[in-house]
């Protein structure tokens, strides 16, 4: 897709490019160049070329065509809460979960002037990680695709008394100058990303590792389905460290659940608390095993 902002396109054409000359080893990521995820693209995997695309959906497909051997998506911030509909992008894909990767989320306030500003543009996650910054200087936050086209939208606007809320990288690559930099309301802002693959990591590969696995599963509308479900856990002695719900379709009748458990299958205590969940479930959908970035406690 060719909806980037004008100033972004050379570099999404070059970066493309580069993607293309060996798809294999190509990270797919949402937004435009400069925008966190290029970063944590970047970062976590250095040696993969990343491979900007406009949408969440545009990144997975990316890697289900083979323009890509791995995609990298935002499912969670510390400040904001949920990043991606990952809920509903993963199962859809038919992608993998191979990997996760923290990365402290900076935000700088850039601009063509010096101020004041009528407006600041971002991604909605942006916006809400610096909803104070922006409410106590009267400046009218607005939604945009992510946060570096922010940048390269002002750019291409010309008009001084707008501003963007993106990393300070984007201000270097779309000719911004930095009012503010760590304009987030929270110091130890974080954000979680995964990274996904075609197929999922081999029992070898995963072998000596601490690792966590996530997967979803619709309870039965029945009473106490969800705690039935989760007993399991609790006699194995399995740690969960995320449970989020969420509605499948319009009927409100049953919830589908999104977790992550410390282990993976193989282990046995691992295996009968999934038995167990599944048992009790209409439906268990593993979507990966994978080494931990981070230690849970």
């Amino acid at each position: 897709m060719r909806s980037f902002p004008s100033p972004a396109l050379e570099l999404v054409d070059r970066m493309r490019a580069a993607a293309a000359a060996d798809p294999a080893r190509a990270i797919a990521f949402q937004g435009s160049p400069g925008a966190n995820s290029h970063r944590a693209a970047t970062e976590a995997r250095p040696d993969l070329a990343p491979l900007p695309c406009f949408s969440f959906e545009d990144a997975l497909e990316a890697v289900k065509d083979g323009r890509a051997g791995a995609a990298i998506i935002p499912i969670e911030n510390s400040q904001h809460g949920r990043v991606a509909d990952i809920h509903f992008l993963l199962p859809e894909s038919g992608l993998n979960i191979v990997g996760e990767y923290f990365m402290p989320i900076h935000h700088a306030l850039m601009a063509l002037g010096s101020g004041p500003f009528e407006a600041a543009y971002s991604h909605p996650q942006a916006l809400g990680q610096s909803r104070r910054y922006l409410r106590e200087r009267g400046i009218v936050p607005l939604s945009h695709a992510d946060t570096a086209g922010a940048a390269a939208y002002v750019a291409e606007r010309g008009d001084p008394s707008v501003a963007a809320i993106a990393p300070a990288l984007a201000a270097e690559l779309y000719g911004l100058t930095i009012i503010e930099n760590n304009v987030e309301d929270s110091a130890d802002n974080m954000t979680r990303f995964v990274i996904l693959a075609r197929e999922p990591l081999a029992p070898e590969a995963l072998a000596g590792r601490q690792l966590m696995t996530t997967f979803i599963f619709e309870v039965k509308n029945i009473p106490a389905a969800l705690y039935k479900a989760l007993g399991g856990f609790a006699t194995n002695g399995v740690n969960m460290t995320k449970l989020e719900s969420y509605q499948q379709g319009t009927s409100f009748a049953a919830t589908t659940f999104y977790a992550d458990i410390i282990g993976a299958p193989g282990d046995p205590a691992v295996d009968r608390a999934l038995e167990e969940c599944a048992f009790h479930s209409k439906e268990l959908r593993l979507l990966g095993s994978y080494e931990q970035a981070r230690a849970r406690p």
